[in-house]
């Protein structure tokens, strides 16, 4: 007989023998164990969703939502680590294209004319047919000529000096519509205007090729429209109107092929033709012009800030740094643009 033949438990008084009682107790405590232990881990492993700028100190997958990989009609918005980049290199790897990359440079600016080109032979659209047409108005800041690569080549195309950066600014879309009218348009397919104070900084490949490419500012890169710089003067033919428009783009680097680019310079110059005729200036000047352009014909190919990017608190993090802005860092750091000792 038993010594214990019933005991009181929490749900009740249980009567068996003292083996059976020993089992249900061992369950109970195991049980007990694994539900504290699983509560536990939960409060653990449970944290709050990381802001973009930790998943950047992290090393995001470019494919996170984080990063959108089209725009809302469609055209893709690249980051060069991408798993669409990389079909877009295969896909034109092997297709002999050539591409010019048109450079204006007067003034301080030729100060900047080497170290672009020796970070394109780098960097941009390695193993593929690349000519450099540089125009400026010191031709003899480039001798000795830099040395280039297999398939890479230099033109340089004299022009007058153009003091001041509104002058500039406002006739470079002029001369880049001669310039690819009358000789980048016979040599090339594409062709991609950047300014002199620029740096490549990581590759830059056939990911960036499209009808009609351009880059996104990065200050604007995930802001609502009303933060947009748009040209707000309606005397202004740059002028954007309320409603209109979908991303801001930078002035800095854009292109295709150069049927598009050359359409895209001829429509900008005379906006800013029939400006200055009455007296008027965008905002922006030049890039205001661009913006709107590019709002009535949206480009076929969009590029992330990586490739448009300077160290300022207002630019975004991205996952790879490709194109460096040295003018904009300038900027953001108080000095002048073009002053070349400060830069």
């Amino acid at each position: 007989m038993a010594l214990f033949p019933c005991s009181r438990l929490p749900s009740g008084v249980y009567c068996g023998n003292r083996r059976q009682l020993l089992v249900l107790s061992v369950c109970v405590l195991t049980g007990l164990i694994y539900f504290l232990r699983v509560k536990m881990l939960a409060a653990v492993s449970m944290p709050s969703m990381p802001l973009l700028s930790d998943m950047n100190r992290r090393g995001p997958s470019v494919e996170a939502e984080e990063f959108p990989m089209k725009t809302p009609w469609g055209a893709p918005l690249v980051w060069g680590d991408s798993e669409s980049s990389a079909w877009r290199r295969d896909e034109f790897g092997h297709q002999g294209i050539r591409t010019g990359l048109a450079i204006l440079a007067v003034g301080k600016y030729n100060h900047f004319l080497r170290r672009l080109l020796s970070s394109a032979e780098l960097h941009f659209l390695l193993n593929f047919y690349v000519t450099y047409y540089v125009l400026t108005d010191r031709p003899k800041e480039l001798d000795p000529l830099p040395k280039l690569g297999p398939n890479r080549q230099l033109k340089i195309i004299p022009v007058a000096e153009m003091p001041g950066w509104d002058r500039l600014s406002l006739r470079r879309m002029a001369l880049l519509a001669s310039i690819i009218g009358d000789r980048i348009h016979l040599e090339a397919d594409y062709v991609f205007c950047i300014d002199a104070d620029q740096e490549f900084t990581n590759a830059v490949g056939a990911e960036i090729l499209g009808k009609l490419t351009a880059t996104l500012h990065p200050e604007f890169y995930g802001k609502q429209r009303y933060y947009y710089p748009y040209e707000t003067d309606p005397d202004s033919m740059a002028y954007v109107a309320e409603g209109e428009g979908d991303y801001y783009y930078t002035s800095e680097f854009y292109g295709g092929l150069c049927s598009e680019v050359l359409a895209l310079t001829r429509a900008c110059s005379l906006l800013i033709l029939q400006d200055q005729e009455r007296g008027v200036k965008a905002q922006e000047m030049e890039e205001s012009y661009l913006n709107r352009y590019l709002v009535n014909r949206r480009p076929t190919c969009v590029l992330s800030p990586e490739y448009s990017w300077w160290d300022s608190p207002q630019v975004p993090e991205v996952p790879t740094q490709r194109l460096h802005s040295i003018g904009r860092q300038c900027l953001s750091t108080g000095k002048t643009r073009g002053d070349t000792d400060a830069c």
